[in-house]
């Protein structure tokens, strides 16, 4: 593979046309935006850092690292599966990361590795895709960058889709986030488990509150 191939490869697996569902989902910040904590494009530039330096996307990058580190040892990709489905602190959030890898591992079979069958098609989102770029010589930064800006984009989009922002805000809110999406991806590429903590208790919160909102486009 060349680094052109690598890159061809991660934007389909992390295209909003790879078949995990990730458009059904918000990780609570469809209740955030219902809360009035994040009303526009300054505001949800602060929130998504926030989960990117010290939050949900800091702990995924950690685990997505591991999942990458783990794959000539079948011991320890397995502890990382369980241990980042304990880590979901909520039914939705639970639901989201793991049917999402699930999904993941399921088309990722298009591109066939003996590591679909040591997770046997079920892992949370960031240990699927970890492992599968690992197995497909990607390195573990560019993965993460990948794989944390397409989260990213995800949740701008949800955002658009609340109406608290517009596509062109959606667009400078993605251009103010490169920095701190190079930055965690850079740490995360270092990080062991010891590194993992997240410090954003609004957002777990949010996370639990969403499942009883009234009114919800999102499934978390």
């Amino acid at each position: 593979m060349t680094e052109t191939a690598d890159l061809v490869r991660l934007m389909t697996w992390l295209s909003p046309a790879f078949p995990v569902g990730a458009f059904s989902y918000s990780g609570g910040l469809e209740q955030v935006v219902a809360d009035g904590d994040v009303r526009d494009a300054g505001t949800l530039k602060d929130w998504l850092e926030s989960l990117l330096a010290y939050g949900t996307l800091w702990n995924d990058a950690v685990l997505f690292a591991e999942a990458h580190n783990a794959l000539a040892d079948d011991e320890r990709l397995a502890e990382a599966a369980v241990l980042a489905e304990a880590l979901s602190g909520s039914a939705e959030r639970h639901r989201e990361t793991m049917l999402q890898g699930g999904a993941f591992l399921s088309a990722a079979a298009n591109w066939p590795h003996p590591v679909l069958d040591r997770l046997g098609g079920a892992a949370a989102y960031p240990v699927a895709v970890g492992a599968v770029a690992a197995a497909h010589g990607i390195a573990a930064e560019a993965g993460l960058a990948a794989y944390l800006h397409a989260v990213a984009s995800n949740l701008v989009s949800v955002a658009i889709r609340c109406g608290v922002i517009g596509q062109k805000d959606g667009v400078t809110v993605l251009a103010g986030l490169e920095a701190r999406i190079l930055a965690s991806a850079a740490r995360a590429a270092g990080s062991t488990l010891d590194d993992l903590g997240a410090a954003t208790l609004r957002a777990e919160i949010a996370s639990l509150r969403h499942e009883t909102l009234p009114t919800r486009l999102f499934r978390s």
